[in-house]
């Protein structure tokens, strides 16, 4: 079983930037002992034969081939445009023309 003295734990608590009472300091050093045997735990787990993997399960591409397609007809595109001069999509000035 791990057991981290009370400086290991001000050492972690200040590396990150936490400021905690004696009682607090105590309660940390069971739990972040708790975590360091269940990392031992894995350490004693056998893997030298197993490959690394990116993601548990298989992950497929759900996405089409990025192929040229034909084009919409300006017309069709303009449509259902809240605002146009006909050739071309109006939306607000969003910079300050001034500058």
């Amino acid at each position: 079983m791990a057991t981290l003295s009370l400086d290991d734990v001000r050492k972690v608590a200040q590396l990150a930037n936490l400021e905690l009472s004696e009682t607090e300091l105590q309660e940390m050093s069971s739990h972040l002992s708790g975590i360091l045997d269940y990392v031992e735990l894995l350490n004693q787990v056998e893997t030298e034969q197993i490959e690394p993997l990116a993601h548990p399960i298989d992950v497929v591409d759900v996405f089409r081939n990025d192929e040229p397609t034909e084009m919409l007809p300006r017309e069709e595109a303009l449509k259902n445009a809240p605002e146009t001069d006909g050739k071309y999509f109006i939306v607000p000035a969003i910079l300050n023309s001034t500058q």
